[in-house]
């Protein structure tokens, strides 16, 4: 009898100290503050916002303030997470072979910014952005690294990713972006998110602007060489502020040849500021390599 109420002294005892340790580790889990971080699918907000201020989808009709979004991104996360700290905003988008155009890496220098890159493909089609975000969300949530997710986004392939990081105990949240007729989220997306919520026109205006085309588009409707000639220089002279000296030096040795990447983001980003298709114009495309090539070169 005596042996019985020893070992039943012992079980107590070891009940006692099980329920101060589990004590203790809710009172670190109270004191440990929650943290959100907000991922952009930026193929989706450019097309979203695209047509809702500017009635466009294509990316070259119209400039995207992106340091001035993800401000206003930023502040209303701490809104609606007034109790907690943000981690960073993971911005995803698409770049032929994954290198940054000079617009990625001018997102990827902002604070508390990481741009992820999935492929573009011949048609403009990001390919592997999905599956980031999948990894991500589902990393971050396993490690306990963030209690809520702000996702903006609306391909159903994304539905994967919120069950992923669901499964780890992180709610996501999804953001969308008002559209002027129907939808332009999924719906099995919509239902398994925790909660939805719609940025309207209001909130992009003062970051989407519609570009105005130059004058000769109304006139002589095709650019002279010295038009192209000109934008080649324009181009270069960014490129140099937004990858570097040393990055653009690397290209000097291969003169008068770019890299097949290199040239074709100088060819889509001169036919944006030009609003004219440089396609099968060999004399325009000459005259724009050799803006490019005289201005880094006369720099470097």
């Amino acid at each position: 009898m005596e042996v019985m109420n020893d070992d039943l002294a012992a079980l107590h005892a070891r009940i006692d100290r099980t329920n101060e340790l589990l004590q203790r580790m809710l009172a670190e889990v109270a004191k440990t503050p929650s943290t959100h971080a907000i991922f952009v699918d930026a193929g989706y907000l450019y097309a979203a916002a695209g047509r809702l201020v500017a009635g466009t989808e294509d990316r070259r009709a119209f400039d995207l303030d992106a340091e001035g979004l993800i401000d206003a991104l930023i502040d209303r996360a701490r809104t609606v997470f007034a109790d907690s700290r943000l981690l960073r905003v993971y911005w995803y988008d698409g770049a032929r072979r994954r290198i940054h155009t000079a617009e990625q890496q001018t997102i990827a220098e902002l604070p508390d910014v990481k741009v992820r890159l999935g492929n573009l493909n011949a048609n403009n089609q990001q390919k592997g952005v999905d599956s980031l975000i999948r990894t991500d969300l589902e990393s971050l949530a396993r490690h306990r690294a963030i209690s809520d997710a702000a996702l903006l986004g609306g391909d159903e392939d994304l539905v994967s990713a919120v069950e992923a990081a669901q499964g780890y105990g992180a709610r996501v949240h999804l953001w969308g972006i008002e559209a002027p007729e129907g939808r332009n989220q999924a719906e099995p997306l919509l239902w398994e998110v925790d909660s939805q919520r719609t940025l309207d026109l209001d909130f992009f205006k003062p970051y989407v602007s519609r570009r105005t085309a130059p004058a000769y588009e109304t006139g002589t409707g095709r650019p002279t060489r010295e038009d192209v000639r000109f934008v080649g220089a324009q181009i270069a002279a960014k490129w140099l502020v937004a990858r570097g000296r040393d990055t653009m030096a690397e290209l000097l040795p291969g003169h008068p040849y770019l890299p097949g990447s290199v040239d074709q983001d100088l060819l889509v980003e001169a036919e944006s500021l030009l609003q004219y298709s440089l396609r099968g114009q060999a004399d325009l495309r000459r005259s724009l390599r050799d803006g490019f090539w005289a201005h880094l070169q006369a720099q470097c």
